[in-house]
């Protein structure tokens, strides 16, 4: 049996809903200090070895550069400066998502310089303000701790596979709108985003196959990797892609490899990795991509000779 975590998102919706309004307070941070990227990947937080955190922003007080992070060992969001001042701000039961976003936002004007934020939360069911949001208050710390080890195990599968690829990729992004982990490849060509609200038209301009993990949501309750190509061709969601458990979700638009077919393998890590490049193969043929690009992503040439 896997040593591998695993909590669905019905065990722990509540304190999942929190944790996602807590990264849209960095990731809104993150949107509004750093300087813009291609495909919002400015906007974009990382998953380190303690949570959920910014990289480094220019403080607005012109003083050097601050980090937000969510600590989740020491349950405390947590503001940092290049000049060695800390903040903290306590995550714990029934401290309500606003009390949090306003002692953030604080902290980062005591130590950096007064940001603002649109305070309106994205790409999920609720619109309650986050500085003003007493709703969201649950938070449990073993469940916390429970899809932190998920994460951090994800992360590691797609870290794996993006290593090789020789294209332009990202890195391993925490999305706080959708509250998953993704990699990008590139093909390098450009792509026709799908609509023309701000988030499409700037994020899928590319042509590009991400992959990544979510912990689940109301409509999907369990916790999976997922694989898409922009713009998919026809013929995308036919392959049997050789991977136990993998399949097109058409609901999702998506090929899935479900976290309890991860978790109940003899070898969790090789299987999604398996699925990461068999998702990135399909298609990287139906979408007529360049072969030695798409070789390099299964090392061919190796990255290090």
């Amino acid at each position: 049996m896997s040593s591998w975590p695993s909590i669905t998102y019905p065990e722990w919706s509540a304190t999942c809903d929190t944790l996602h309004a807590h990264t849209q307070v960095l990731g809104k941070l993150a949107a509004e200090l750093a300087p813009p990227e291609p495909q919002l990947q400015h906007a974009a937080l990382r998953l380190t070895a303690r949570g959920w955190e910014t990289l480094p922003l220019p403080a607005p007080d012109g003083s050097g550069s601050f980090v937000v992070a969510l600590d989740l060992h020491q349950h405390e969001a947590r503001v940092e400066t290049s000049g060695g001042q800390v903040q903290a701000v306590p995550l714990v039961p029934d401290r309500a998502v606003g009390v949090v976003t306003r002692g953030v936002l604080a902290a980062v004007a005591e130590v950096a310089g007064e940001a603002k934020i649109d305070p309106e939360p994205q790409e999920v069911a609720w619109t309650v303000a986050l500085d003003a949001d007493t709703d969201h208050a649950t938070y449990d710390r073993q469940a916390v701790a429970e899809h932190f080890g998920m994460a951090t195990r994800a992360a590691g599968v797609l870290a794996a596979f993006r290593a090789p690829y020789r294209g332009r990729s990202t890195p391993v992004n925490a999305w706080w709108g959708s509250f998953d982990l993704a990699v990008s490849l590139f093909s390098g060509d450009p792509a026709t985003p799908p609509s023309d609200d701000f988030i499409m038209r700037n994020a899928m301009d590319s042509q590009e196959v991400a992959v990544g993990w979510w912990p689940g949501d109301p409509k999907h309750g369990g916790a999976a990797f997922y694989g898409y190509a922009h713009p998919a061709q026809p013929g995308f969601s036919e392959a049997d892609l050789g991977v136990p458990g993998a399949h097109w979700d058409g609901d999702l638009g998506e090929y899935v490899l479900e976290w309890s077919d991860v978790v109940a393998a003899d070898d969790p890590h090789g299987l999604a990795l398996d699925f990461c490049r068999s998702v990135f193969a399909h298609a990287c043929t139906t979408c007529g991509w360049d072969a030695d690009l798409a070789a390099s992503a299964e090392g061919t040439p190796p990255p290090v000779a």
